[in-house]
């Protein structure tokens, strides 16, 4: 929600516009390069996090990137 509320603004001055379709939290693990997406946010939902694992796996090619329904 913090992050959506902030970015949306400065999108929308770009011409863009935004729907948040979920949320969930990111584990970032730069030593073992891992990277764990899960949970949820309370206001949005969950988000697709197949898709969030698809886009992170462009930029961290050399990562374990990994997604589950798990909150914690």
């Amino acid at each position: 929600d913090h992050i959506f509320e902030k970015v949306n603004p400065e999108m929308e001055k770009l011409g863009y516009e935004c729907k948040c379709l979920g949320g969930g939290k990111i584990d970032h693990n730069s030593k073992d390069k891992k990277i764990r997406v899960f949970g949820l946010s309370t206001g949005y939902g969950k988000a697709d996090h197949s898709v969030t694992v698809e886009i992170l796996k462009k930029v961290y090619t050399d990562y374990e990137i990994t997604w589950s329904d798990d909150k914690k």
